[in-house]
């Protein structure tokens, strides 16, 4: 029986067992930011430790870079600290930091796509849960804590369990207007918020194969909402044109052989899977979220759900949802007011994303 693209991988970056049951998972790519790695930096002062491959870990400044004036020292003092801390730190281990207006600096997992740095096959961790979002690209990219950070900082490696891997495809054609959110959104509501603890989301489908790149890392980005550890989509040429030309990438003869080694790590026909989801992909509608969880979804066709309908804790909590929310039972949710929308987090951060918003709201 062949192996899905979880399976190579972690068959590639495996070190050994520890006593504890768990593995030792070497992690190729370490993207750092200013929030979960000055404690960890710390650690290892503590420790008198050094980053065992600092050619292996990038840092940028991500959530608390200001977006009027960039000019330090940043009129927080927290934000000035966090910043501060982690530029020593960079400079004082040899890692390459992503600086305020170097041009390379943005969301981090924005940065590594872009860059080219994220690529298929390898394994990639950050303090940021939402670091599945590289999973678009075919590689195996986990969110971690600030020990794990230390420990990855120190050893290069991981201790984890290994996961089950649920495949999740999502077939036909979507309709217009329907985005790359509304798929996750809907996936999400059908399997709920904890329906991925102990599973690796592969995404795939007719669906998924026509998404851009941006919209694939949408998908990934939201696998930890789902509960699953991380999620991926197979490499395939949309992937190898989205890199092609990167700064990080080999060009010429180097992406040729790139290429044919990125190639070898899709999922086989014959692969095994923990479970798999078939998702009608022709039946989604726009979503959006009526309560407070990513579960409590629905289309713009339908009305917002009765509690009453519902039994025991979900009624409960359903009922708290409305309340918070100010919305009514059973009422259309197409036509509710929207007082403020953010645009720019690391689900919808893109370039493209914007554009999409520009398209929408211009005229209005």
């Amino acid at each position: 029986m062949g192996k899905n693209l979880y399976q190579k991988v972690w068959d590639d970056h495996l070190v050994g067992p520890l006593e504890n049951g768990q593995y030792q998972i070497f992690m190729g790519l370490h993207l750092i930011h200013e929030v979960t790695s000055p404690q960890a930096f710390g650690m290892l002062k503590d420790k008198d430790l050094k980053v065992a491959y600092p050619g292996r870990t990038f840092a940028t400044v991500d959530h608390i870079i200001p977006t009027d004036d960039q000019s330090r020292p940043f009129s927080d003092p927290m934000a000035e600290r966090m910043m501060a801390v982690l530029s020593d730190a960079t400079e004082m281990h040899g890692i390459e930091f992503f600086q305020p207006n170097s041009g390379s600096q943005g969301i981090v997992h924005v940065v590594g796509p872009e860059l080219g740095l994220t690529q298929p096959g390898i394994t990639i961790c950050c303090g940021d849960s939402h670091t599945s979002t590289h999973g678009a690209f075919g590689c195996i990219a986990l969110g971690i804590g600030t020990s794990q950070v230390r420990d990855v900082l120190a050893s290069q490696t991981l201790a984890m369990d290994p996961l089950k891997v649920r495949r999740i495809e999502v077939t036909g054609t979507l309709s217009t207007g329907v985005t790359a959110k509304d798929v996750t959104l809907h996936i999400i509501r059908m399997l709920g918020v904890n329906g991925g603890v102990g599973y690796a989301y592969e995404y795939a489908g007719a669906v998924i194969e026509a998404m851009t790149m941006e919209a694939r890392m949408t998908v990934c980005n939201m696998s930890i909402e789902g509960g699953a550890r991380c999620g991926y989509i197979n490499p395939d040429e949309t992937t190898f044109a989205y890199l092609e030309g990167r700064e990080r990438v080999p060009s010429g003869a180097g992406f040729d052989a790139a290429k044919r080694r990125w190639v070898g790590y899709a999922s086989d026909p014959d692969a095994h899977y923990d479970d798999v989801v078939v998702i009608d992909g022709s039946a989604i509608e726009p979503t959006v979220t009526w309560g407070v969880t990513p579960a409590q979804a629905l289309g713009i066709g339908e009305r917002i759900p009765d509690p009453a309908a519902a039994e025991g804790l979900d009624q409960e909590l359903m009922s708290d949802a409305l309340r918070y929310m100010q919305l009514e039972a059973d009422a259309p949710i197409a036509g509710t007011k929207i007082d403020v929308a953010f645009i720019g987090s690391c689900t919808n951060g893109r370039l493209s994303d914007f554009q999409a918003v520009a398209d929408v709201i211009e005229g209005r």
